[in-house]
């Protein structure tokens, strides 16, 4: 078998502060092949975002920490690196895009200066060469009159425009893998399924692994081949796309697809159906499954045991952490 590109194993990833300790994740690991596209998601909150700055170590100082696990990248612990051996593999060997591009593009920079300065950095390359660079990137995620725009500020493009940039941006150094955190949030339908569309294929063109974060169940089917699902800062499922939807298997995951509006245009709005109860808090201690409080078919061992990743059905690439897996499958 190939050996994974990214391999997180029992990651685990406080926040410390006045009020104590926030488990943001809690002992989730994942692998991520080369050239796979793998998605996590699940409600806000619940650990996805942490996990993405955790492995580029890209923590609040003072505030988040990496208490436990190992983060393997090419064979390489990045929880061993110094922070110059970290910028070395930061948009280097593993590009990001952020949620927020207004917020993540400096706004006093043109967009040009921007992708140029990565390849500068990380390449070595002459002034002239970096911006030629940054135009090619530019004409790869199609931004209209790129020699010309490369001198633009950030406010000049429009949301989906600037996310384009941040594309541009993330691949400018030909990464291994690229991380894409809610790459389509605050985007409307129409740009996030050209951008979607737009990284398929980038990803067929460079031959970049992607690891994409978001809460929308409907992106992770269009653009996925293997999913993880976490809860409170756990991993609760993991399947491939196919098989996930197919026959989701942990109670979370069920209630995640039931609350997907579904119905043809112009029919009748049906109510959408909810998950009973409020996500726990990620101060306390959670010393059984964290999803038991909300869920129709724990009973006494699920709050007080904490259940393990198991086969569904004797298939191995699905797993589901539910004590209870015979009567949530059962017809």
């Amino acid at each position: 078998m190939t050996a994974p590109l990214l391999d997180v194993k029992d990651l685990k990833t406080h926040f410390f502060n006045e009020d104590g300790i926030t488990r943001a994740v809690d002992g989730l690991s994942f692998a991520v092949a080369p050239q796979e596209t793998v998605g996590i998601v699940g409600e806000s909150g619940c650990g996805k975002t942490v996990t993405a700055l955790s492995i580029l170590q890209l923590l609040p100082p003072r505030l988040g920490r990496i208490i436990g696990g190992r983060i393997l990248f090419e064979g390489t612990d990045l929880t061993k690196l110094s922070e110059a051996q970290l910028r070395a593999v930061r948009g280097n060997r593993i590009g990001m895009i952020f949620q927020e591009p207004m917020t993540s593009l400096n706004p006093v920079l043109s967009i040009g200066h921007q992708i140029a300065e990565a390849v500068r950095i990380h390449k070595g390359a002459s002034a002239s060469a970096a911006r030629a660079r940054a135009r090619q990137m530019l004409e790869l995620v199609k931004i209209p009159d790129a020699a010309r725009r490369l001198d633009d500020y950030p406010h000049q493009f429009s949301g989906g425009m600037r996310q384009r940039v941040m594309i541009a941006m993330a691949l400018a150094c030909d990464p291994k893998m690229l991380i894409a955190d809610e790459p389509t949030t605050a985007l409307d339908v129409t740009i996030q399924a050209q951008v979607l569309k737009l990284m398929l294929e980038l990803k067929a063109k460079t031959g970049a692994a992607i690891v994409l974060i978001t809460h929308d169940l409907g992106v992770v089917a269009e653009t996925c081949q293997r999913v993880v699902v976490m809860y409170a800062g756990r991993k609760v499922e993991e399947a491939p796309v196919a098989e996930l939807f197919a026959r989701p298997a942990h109670p979370y995951t069920r209630g995640l697809l039931a609350s997907i509006a579904r119905g043809k245009a112009g029919a009748r709005a049906k109510r959408l159906n909810e998950i009973p109860g409020m996500v726990p808090s990620l101060r306390e201690p959670m010393p059984g499954c964290a999803f038991a409080p909300r869920c129709q078919f724990a009973i006494d061992a699920c709050r007080q045991q904490q259940p393990g990743l198991q086969p569904v059905a004797g298939e191995p690439q699905h797993q589901a952490a539910c004590l209870r897996l015979g009567e949530v499958l059962a017809p």
